[in-house]
């Protein structure tokens, strides 16, 4: 990245900033072009160079948060990839704490941001991020159960689906019911549906 790519890219982290800092305050409908300038201590010249919209602006801010966490989630992944290889089958679950509890702050956290994203599906990146956190999950221990290859993306599909059913009605709500509670309930739906399978066999 040449010294004229890198001041560009930070001018656009600085309105990324801008705008998450000012979905703190207020919804995004109610957010201005100035205010975001302002807030990032550019000229409106340069926010129209970078973006035609505040659409563009929001889906590159859900875009930047989502790499924030991934960057942040990757911390945890080595000791937890070593203990689903190394644990006994038995001790193998699909969601856990250590991962969902992270995942959830981080949306309670951040909910104007993904109510606006809500309102804008171009932009709803939320899923593709929580996709890939759930393949740092899931795709290792369904090598360990020996699942067939060609059977992971449905399995995946299925999970990934109804747990995001979960995320986006707790979203809903405001993020009322405690961080606790929504990851128990995203526990038993999966364990009760992994321990069904396993009685089937």
């Amino acid at each position: 990245m040449n010294k004229s790519e890198s001041k560009y890219f930070n001018t656009a982290v600085r309105m990324d900033r801008a705008l998450l800092q000012l979905l703190e305050k207020k919804d995004l409908e109610y957010i201005t072009v100035k205010e975001i300038c302002q807030e990032a201590e550019v000229n409106r010249s340069t926010f129209y160079l970078h973006y035609e919209t505040m659409g563009d602006l929001l889906e590159e801010s859900v875009q930047y948060m989502n790499r924030e966490f991934l960057e942040h989630m990757q911390l945890r992944e080595k000791s937890f990839l070593d203990k689903i290889r190394n644990c006994p089958r038995q001790e193998l679950y699909l969601v856990t704490p250590e991962y969902l509890t992270p995942y959830l702050e981080y949306i309670a956290a951040n909910k104007r941001l993904f109510r606006a994203a809500l309102k804008n599906s171009r932009s709803f990146a939320l899923d593709k991020a929580y996709r890939r956190m759930m393949e740092q999950v899931f795709l290792p221990i369904l090598e360990r159960f020996e699942t067939p290859v060609q059977d992971r993306e449905y399995m995946m599909a299925f999970y990934i689906q109804g747990l995001m059913a979960i995320v986006l009605e707790w979203m809903k709500n405001d993020c009322q019911d405690s961080i606790s509670h929504v990851s128990a309930v995203m526990e038993q739906c999966v364990l009760s549906r992994h321990h069904s399978r396993k009685e089937k066999k």
